[in-house]
């Protein structure tokens, strides 16, 4: 805390390119999204439109090859980026996650023609993604999932998908949907992923759940109804689909983290702010030592969660594994976004509890990302796994 405020946070950036697109997306934020957030949320209104300025910025396809329309970045730089979007507007920074998710199982497990044909729009063409794996009644045990996909014979063979997904980000409005569905016996090995359109025939949506936080981003159930795709939409190997998704959310909750981070220093910027402006016994209520012992652990929480889902990205760009890295990463960072962002709401005060100040967004806000992705829960049963070795994962 300086006497002027909180000061933007110091970055370590490995390339100039890296710096000069930080600075872009903090001009972007200042300027596109952070002054219309609070009214917007209240409104539950998507900001489709700055997905498209997003697009056209080259911020939706920020760890992908360039070659297909991506920003070739490496995941240390884009999950800073994310943190920077989520911090400015989290419907905007965890939509950037979801986006990127679903780009995962075509750019990883794709053919080049399957790339070629579909990536450049995807990430740089203005178009929305969705991920669609969980299921009215499979979240954690996300391998029990019953949405079906049936293989068509004859002229024209492809598949047929039938069943709901639950708790879909962006669903009903994204342009295309990568879906895990079963194309085989129970269990994790027989489950496979398409990239379904938007306006696929059959697919439709529920009304969007009416939620604690996060009303701009729609969330609602998907259901299939004969919806036929070909069956070159079908990514990777038949039976693949769960190690794909698993694949996809060891990245997504890196950039869970992220965003948990970006909320948490939004929380505590504020709360420097009105702690420094707000007095009472004739001082400053920041120079009350139980007060700035508070802001010390807020801040040292953030920064910790910040090198720890660093890390995780290192490794990931290394080509090592990250798995536990990113557990840990999702793990500690959401549940440092809620104790700031309450402990947010509390020096603030009463009027932390009111709509007229972020903290009390930033609170209800931080509450999702503890669940979605994988509970935090489940975080610490991949945790366990991980320490009791190989035999135990299997």
């Amino acid at each position: 805390m300086t006497e002027h405020g909180p000061q933007p946070v110091e970055r370590q950036l490995p390339t100039e390119e890296a710096r000069d697109l930080i600075a872009l997306v903090r001009e972007l934020a200042a300027r596109e999204i952070r002054p219309h957030a609070a009214e917007e949320e209240a409104a539950g209104h998507f900001p489709r439109e700055l997905f498209t300025l997003l697009s056209e910025s080259g911020l939706l396809g920020l760890p992908y090859p360039e070659e297909f329309g991506g920003g070739d970045q490496p995941y240390e730089v884009y999950l800073q980026v994310l943190e920077e979007l989520a911090a400015a507007r989290l419907t905007v920074g965890l939509g950037v996650s979801v986006h990127t998710l679903a780009c995962h199982a075509l750019a990883t497990y794709g053919t080049k023609e399957q790339r070629a044909e579909h990536l450049p729009a995807m990430l740089g063409g203005g178009l929305l993604g969705a991920y669609c794996l969980s299921e009215p009644a499979s979240g954690s045990d996300a391998a029990s999932l019953r949405t079906r996909a049936v293989r068509d014979e004859g002229e024209g063979a492809g598949w047929t998908l039938n069943g709901t997904k639950a708790w879909i980000t962006h669903g009903g409005i994204a342009d295309f949907y990568t879906v895990l569905a079963r194309t085989g016996q129970e269990g994790p090995k027989g489950i496979s992923a398409f990239l379904v359109p938007g306006d696929a025939p059959g697919l439709s949506a529920a009304a969007p759940e009416r939620k604690m936080g996060m009303n701009g981003s729609p969330t609602a159930q998907l259901h299939f109804d004969d919806v036929r795709v070909a069956d070159d939409r079908r990514l990777g190997e038949e039976g693949q689909g769960f190690s794909i998704a698993l694949g996809a959310l060891d990245a997504g909750r890196l950039g869970i983290a992220a965003c948990a981070i970006g909320v948490a220093q939004a929380a505590l910027d504020e709360a420097i702010r009105y702690t420094a402006e707000r007095r009472q016994f004739n001082r400053p209520i920041s120079d009350f030592q139980g007060l700035r012992f508070m802001l010390a652990d807020m801040a040292t929480q953030i920064e910790a969660g910040r090198a720890l889902y660093l890390a995780a990205a290192r490794r990931r760009d290394a080509g090592l594994a990250f798995s536990q890295q990113a557990a840990m990463a999702k793990l500690f960072c959401t549940d440092a976004v809620m104790r700031v962002t309450t402990d947010a709401v509390q020096l603030l005060g009463g009027y932390g509890y009111t709509a007229d100040f972020p903290v009390e967004r930033f609170m209800r806000e931080a509450k999702v990302l503890q669940i979605v992705e994988g509970t935090n829960q489940i975080q610490r049963v991949v945790i366990a796994r991980h320490l009791a070795g190989p035999e135990s994962r299997r």
